[in-house]
């Protein structure tokens, strides 16, 4: 049974009867609840049936059908169409403005690290830490069962995933370092949406037990919940789908003439969106939409995307995930609604990616000083304590060492044989593999 937003019955409010309303006393109050509705509170019928205060004399359902004449009268219709070819709209608020001016005076990097005194040094395990944070939780999204804790240590190790979850984990990670390596160099195409989708389902199955694969007609598509199981979206047949890649991909590349522009954060959005809505896989749609909207950014200059986990801010609102696509689609096309959601999240990545810079630099400080001048610690030493201190159960190896940093084999080992021999470190064999842990001597530094 296909999930229906509940619809408010609008039938029996006259024309006449709002031409008056903006005759009432009270009209300031009106168009204040329904600027709030538009600008700040971007909410569907649903939720603001329940807004106090409202103004008086005045139905909840007279309030709304004012509120979608101004929402229409502002939107710009978008390139995606849906499978009836009707167009998405969406609607520019009033607090995009300042987002966006504060994101490109940064030039999508120093807005995160710059302020913060990161040193270039530090500037790739700040890009590893948000590429595995956002592969696992884009994973977890997907119904990967491993932990964030498991699969972190999974990856800080290179070891081989031992089932499909650890399989998703390891592609999304792959993936995200490809785009970030390699095909943000890259103009849009079908061979390279081909190329990321085989990426992110390498080694995975679909609902059908088979591999992953682009859907043929007789492959029908659906999006549910998984507790009640309600369809929230059917993927449009794969005619129309094929067609409308075509012109997604234009779209990527900038490429559609008649296209005004938009800013880049909106269009990886809506990038994002339109995969989710076309669906043109048997499996792997939502990774994927999520990995195509990184490469548009990072692609046109937005590379301190790598450091922001979105999927992870996500995570934290899974089903307003799911009711942003479909609010989008079944409120007359409405993508405002994802689009919100989405720069909600990306605002929240920031904030938590500030906070934990502001944390790390705190925390660390003292350690540093300590480790630097009464141990002679060099910063891979410290940082690699840092990053051990306070769990027992994280560990480190040589080739972890050597990934993490960069380092050659000598320069790995000399360090952790350094560790070891001043206490900091243990040394523990398991099977063919040598695991450095944590000592309680590093307790000393902080």
């Amino acid at each position: 049974m296909k999930y229906k937003i509940e619809i408010p019955n609008l039938k029996g409010i006259k024309p006449e009867k709002i031409s008056k309303i903006f005759d009432y006393k009270n009209r300031k109050d009106i168009f204040e609840f329904a600027k709030k509705c538009i600008e700040s509170d971007y909410v569907y019928w649903d939720k603001m049936r329940h807004k106090e205060p409202s103004p008086d004399d005045v139905s909840k359902e007279e309030l709304w059908l004012i509120i979608k004449i101004f929402r229409e009268s502002q939107s710009v219709k978008s390139t995606v169409i849906d499978k009836d070819g009707n167009p998405f709209t969406w609607l520019k608020l009033s607090y995009f403005e300042e987002f966006f001016h504060e994101l490109d005076m940064s030039t999508g990097g120093e807005l995160f690290v710059e302020k913060s005194n990161v040193n270039k040094a530090n500037k790739q395990k700040l890009i590893t830490r948000g590429i595995m944070e956002e592969a696992i939780a884009s994973s977890q999204l997907e119904g990967a069962a491993t932990s964030r804790k498991a699969a972190k240590k999974m990856l800080r190790e290179g070891r081989k995933p031992k089932n499909e979850s650890e399989q998703m984990i390891v592609n999304n990670y792959n993936s995200m370092k490809a785009i970030e390596e390699d095909y943000k160099d890259r103009v849009m195409s079908m061979d390279l949406i081909l190329e990321l989708h085989s990426l992110i389902t390498k080694d995975t199955l679909d609902s059908e037990k088979k591999e992953p694969k682009l859907r043929k007609k007789n492959d029908p598509i659906f999006v549910t919940d998984k507790v009640t199981g309600e369809i929230y979206h059917e993927g449009p047949n794969i005619d129309f789908v094929k067609e409308q890649l075509g012109k997604l991909i234009k779209f990527a590349n900038n490429e559609l003439s008649n296209e005004r522009f938009i800013h880049p954060v909106i269009k990886a959005i809506i990038l994002h969106f339109w995969i989710g809505y076309l669906h043109p896989f048997t499996d792997g749609n939502g990774r994927l939409a999520r990995l195509i909207f990184y490469w548009y950014l990072i692609k046109e200059g937005y590379w301190a995307f790598v450091y922001l986990p979105i999927s992870k801010a996500i995570k934290q609102s899974p089903k307003q995930y799911s009711m942003a696509y479909v609010y989008s689609e079944q409120d007359d096309n409405d993508m405002t609604y994802f689009i919100d959601y989405n720069i909600q999240k990306i605002k929240l990545a920031i904030k938590e990616f500030r906070e934990y810079l502001k944390n790390q630099s705190k925390e660390n400080l003292n350690m540093k000083n300590k480790s630097e001048t009464a141990h002679n610690l060099n910063t891979r030493q410290v940082q690699l304590l840092q990053f051990i201190h306070g769990d027992s159960e994280e560990r480190t190896n040589l080739t972890m060492h050597m990934n993490i940093n960069q380092v050659a084999k000598m320069t790995a080992s000399k360090d952790l044989k350094d560790l070891v021999n001043k206490g900091f470190l243990s040394r523990k064999k398991q099977g063919r593999s040598v695991y450095y842990y944590g000592t309680a001597k590093i307790n000393q530094l902080f």
